[in-house]
C-alpha cells in the first residue's frame, strides 16, 4: 500500500471553506469525502460506507482534489441536448414557414415537415423527432375524433 498524501495548509482551508459554501447534496458529499480523510484519516472504504457512495468514487474525488484543487467540489450542469440536429433558433427558423401556413389553414401536416427536415439534414429521422421538435416549439397534436366518444348502449329489446 502506498503512503497517503499529506494535505497542505491551503488545501485544508479550501476544504473548510467549501464545507460552509456547498450548495447541494452531491457537492457536500464530495467535500465530506475529502474532509473525512483530511481530519479523521479514514480510508476510502470507510468513507464510502459513511457517505453511501462507491469506494471508486471516493478514490476519484481524492485523486481529482489533489490534482485540481477545490474546483472538483462544484459540479457543472447536468443533461443537455448532446445529440441535437439543430439548435433551438434553427428549429424556429425552420418551422416558421410551416407555422405561417398552418395559421392560415389551421392544419399542420407532419409528413411534409418530416420530408423537409430530412432534406435539410440530408439523412432520415423518425417521425417522433418531428413531434418532439413541434412540442419544444409550442405545438401540440390536436386531431378530430372519427366518432363521438360516448356511444349509447343498445336498449334491452334491441339485442339479438
Amino acid at each position: 500500500m502506498r503512503p497517503s498524501r499529506e494535505f497542505t495548509e491551503t488545501q485544508r482551508e479550501e476544504v473548510k471553506a467549501a464545507l460552509k459554501t456547498s450548495h447541494d447534496k452531491e457537492e457536500y458529499q464530495r467535500v465530506q469525502a475529502v474532509w473525512l480523510r483530511m481530519e479523521l484519516g479514514l480510508n476510502a472504504s470507510e468513507i464510502a460506507r459513511i457517505l453511501g457512495i462507491h469506494t471508486g468514487s471516493v478514490w476519484r474525488i481524492h485523486s481529482r482534489f489533489f490534482r485540481e484543487g477545490a474546483s472538483v467540489f462544484r459540479s457543472g450542469p447536468h443533461g443537455g441536448r448532446y445529440r441535437e440536429n439543430m439548435s433551438l433558433e434553427d428549429e424556429k427558423r425552420f418551422l416558421s414557414p410551416f407555422i405561417e401556413k398552418a395559421s392560415r389553414s389551421g392544419v399542420l401536416v407532419v409528413s411534409g415537415i418530416k420530408l423537409a427536415y430530412e432534406k435539410t439534414l440530408e439523412h432520415k429521422v423518425p417521425k417522433s423527432t418531428i413531434y418532439r421538435m413541434l412540442e419544444r416549439n409550442g405545438w401540440r397534436k390536436i386531431m378530430p375524433r372519427p366518432s363521438h366518444p360516448v356511444r349509447l348502449a343498445p336498449k334491452v329489446g334491441e339485442i339479438e
